[in-house]
């Protein structure tokens, strides 16, 4: 694979001016994310046909031309395992690269392997086995090595030719549209922050509904610190924490101190912001109090969700579709839990060629009861 070094603003703004109109360019980043937050993106790759071009994004002062050929209707981008370099162009761009094509994602719609990795997907596809020497490289140290160049360029090497591969697979299955939409749903979905972190804390499942709201604005607190400060949530406080807080619902500065083992210097600077949340939540109506979240599934349910897993295989099978990217475990605990009428916030990925497929067959059978 040819590559080039793209460290310069002229040089970057040639390269996209030049592809402008390409069907289609390969795209890969490579990042930093030791003690920060957000994503640190240290080197940009795209691949035009059979080259490699690495923009050093260290060296640029403006990203608009390549926020218009993420925007570009006409050039598909296709990455494989896409979710983290979204988060990185989120963060760094405010743009994500539409129409995407997720090589690992469209090898899980055309059954063809769920969750490989790049290097697996093109010893699969091409019998060649890729170098993973610069794995854990320090991409933000200067200058780039010739070792860490061609280590990334291989990183989009064999994009474009995997991608061909499965887009005709794709096309003569009728399966293009479902995986642009996996593209859009993904993209829809990109971000670090996270508005109901708060639902991903171990055991909040115990909370009454009122420790429950204080741990939402909690963690809604440490979202906007964290990313205030660009720096990890657990470097803020850490979800046990969070959690041990919410249980409490201290009042007092010597009740929030005896709540947990909360650093000292967080219980001076950041005390007063605590216990605004707890506050906050103390002084809620009961009707605006959240629902409580339900507890883990029991015996009995534990047996319906291996028959509905037994169901979404034999789903899938007819469809020629990899079982996991039909539907996720947290998919079929959901239906579990909405067909006890619990209330649930229904997931983007619900929509679109899932629907018909999988989801109302198995809402309709849970209905029935033959699940």
């Amino acid at each position: 694979m040819d590559w080039t070094l793209v460290a310069s603003q002229d040089a970057f703004e040639a390269l996209l001016a030049e592809h402008r109109g390409a069907s289609a360019v390969a795209v890969d980043t490579e990042f930093m994310r030791r003690n920060t937050f957000y994503p640190q993106v240290a080197l940009l790759q795209l691949c035009f046909a059979d080259h490699a071009w690495l923009v050093d994004p260290l060296a640029l002062h403006d990203t608009a031309p390549l926020v218009a050929l993420f925007e570009d209707p006409a050039t598909t981008k296709v990455l494989h395992s896409a979710s983290e370099d979204l988060e990185v162009f989120d963060h760094w761009l405010g743009a994500l690269p539409r129409p995407l094509f997720d090589t690992q994602r469209a090898a899980g719609v055309l059954d063809q392997g769920f969750g490989m990795g790049y290097r697996g997907a093109v010893e699969q596809a091409f019998g060649v086995t890729l170098d993973k020497g610069e794995t854990r490289s320090d991409w933000l140290r200067r200058p780039l090595s010739d070792s860490q160049c061609r280590y990334a360029a291989l990183d989009v090497a064999y994009l474009l030719p995997l991608y061909e591969r499965l887009r005709a697979d794709a096309e003569a299955a009728g399966k293009l549209p479902w995986i642009l939409e996996e593209g859009e749903v993904a993209c829809a979905g990109a971000g670090s922050r996270n508005p109901a972190y708060h639902l991903r804390v171990k055991s909040a499942w115990k909370l009454a509904p009122r420790q429950l709201a204080a741990l939402e604005r909690l963690c809604a607190w440490r979202e906007d610190e964290a990313a205030d400060r660009d720096k990890p949530r657990s470097w803020i406080l850490d979800d046990k924490l969070c959690l041990a807080i919410a249980q409490a619902m201290p009042s007092s500065p010597a009740a929030l101190a005896a709540a947990g083992e909360i650093p000292p210097a967080v219980l001076r600077r950041r005390g007063d912001a605590l216990l605004a949340c707890i506050a906050e939540a103390r002084a809620l109506p009961e009707a605006a109090l959240p629902a409580p979240l339900p507890p883990p599934l029991d015996n009995d349910e534990r047996k319906r969700l291996k028959a509905l897993k037994a169901r979404v295989r034999a789903l899938a099978a007819a469809a020629s579709v990899a079982p996991e990217m039909l539907l996720a475990g947290r998919d079929l605990e959901l239906l579990l839990r909405e067909a006890r009428g619990l209330p649930i916030n229904e997931p983007a990925s619900w929509q679109g060629w899932r629907r018909a497929l999988a989801i109302e067959p198995l809402r309709a059978a849970l209905a029935e009861g033959a699940l």
